[in-house]
């Protein structure tokens, strides 16, 4: 018990304590905000606190370097499966057919919000095993690390949720960028992109997609147009909750979950939302020196980069949307919208990165421990 204790301590020594308590001001405000729009929705986000917080310290504490080998290729197949399983018995909500209900308890899980961790765990699996070269991948490794991000998203895209399946593909794509894939194999994708684009955009997207390009591009609508109404009457210093007439007279839709930042900007103004964009920048670029400062730990490499790729995916996409320079794909906040999911899953990804970082040297601390044992004249053979 006692070597435990001391192994214990020493682990919670390597913790990057700086991105738990970046986290924290986040969570201020959007509870602060929350609170001002409706206090039950406020009291089911205190719940959703505390089970992220049950799922992070679980994270925290599994022996992801020990299980990895065999728990990573099975919670991605596993994961593929139920996104396949949506087309056959998921639950259309709204014409999208995103969810599979849970039989006799009537709760609906989103498969496509797990998968997110498991692309992300894939890839570190696969990087690990297979560090690239100095001149980064080549092109058969190139395919292999691809089909992770790609087979995932078609499924995702076709439900139809382009958002997320985006948002997967980009932050996929962007820890192959910072791991390292040879220049050539970039350069040629680019071509291809923009080669193809006018074809995906006329035969790959549906009309009401089409549509909602069309408006980012044109006249906004009806939900951006009171999203910029509410930013623009919060001004440099934001309003009192009494005069914020746009959220509290609900002409802002969905103020608490996709459209949170609008009000955030009505509310506490231009500074209020520069704030919380620092935070968010800050805290992205925190994970980027995490991710170059074990650059030679792949493990660490990927979920640092594959996070950091995460967040900035969905606060930049969400903040264009809202301010009209992004078409509306339904994206929350990152950790700051109102809901249960998508704050869940980002838990579980910042507890297995702590894992990840406290148990860099595991190794090492069993060796320490045969010394301790061997100094005390216990012989080791």
């Amino acid at each position: 018990m006692e070597s435990w204790f001391n192994l214990d301590k020493r682990i919670f020594k390597n913790f990057s304590y700086l991105l738990i308590i970046q986290l924290i001001p986040l969570f201020v405000i959007s509870s602060y905000l929350v609170y001002e729009i409706n206090i039950h929705l406020y009291n089911k986000q205190m719940i959703y606190y505390f089970i992220a917080a049950i799922v992070f310290s679980i994270s925290v504490f599994i022996p992801w370097r020990r299980i990895i080998w065999w728990f990573v290729p099975l919670f991605y197949m596993a994961n593929l499966g139920l996104l396949i399983a949506v087309e056959f018995i998921g639950k259309s909500i709204l014409g999208a057919k995103r969810w599979i209900e849970l039989p006799g308890i009537g709760i609906t899980i989103q498969p496509s919000e797990f998968i997110k961790v498991a692309v992300i765990m894939m890839l570190a699996y696969l990087i690990s095993r297979k560090p690239p070269s100095p001149k980064g991948y080549g092109l058969l490794d190139f395919i292999k690390l691809s089909l992770v991000i790609v087979i995932p998203f078609i499924i995702i895209a076709k439900e139809p949720d382009l958002g997320t399946a985006l948002v997967l593909l980009i932050a996929g794509y962007g820890i192959l960028f910072i791991v390292g894939i040879n220049w050539k194999i970039w350069l040629t994708l680019a071509i291809l992109a923009g080669a193809g684009a006018p074809l995906v955009y006329e035969y790959g997207l549906k009309p009401y997609q089409k549509t909602r390009i069309q408006d980012a591009l044109n006249k906004p609508s009806y939900q951006v147009r009171q999203a910029l109404i509410a930013i623009g009457s919060g001004g440099l210093e934001g309003k009192s909750k009494e005069e914020s007439t746009q959220t509290q007279l609900k002409f802002l839709p969905v103020s608490s979950t996709d459209f949170i930042f609008a009000y955030l900007g009505e509310r506490f103004g231009f500074k209020g939302m520069l704030t919380v964009i620092g935070l968010y920048i800050l805290l992205i670029f925190n994970l980027l020196y995490i991710s170059a400062k074990y650059a030679t730990d792949y493990l660490i490499k990927t979920f640092a980069s594959g996070l950091a790729f995460l967040l900035f995916v969905y606060m930049g996409v969400n903040v264009l949307m809202i301010i009209g320079l992004a078409p509306v794909v339904g994206l929350p906040l990152p950790m700051f919208s109102h809901g249960g999911t998508s704050f869940i899953i980002f838990a579980v990804i910042f507890g297995i990165l702590e894992n990840l970082i406290a148990f860099k040297d595991y190794n090492r601390y069993t060796s320490d421990e045969k010394i301790t044992m061997q100094t005390k004249g216990t012989s080791v053979p």
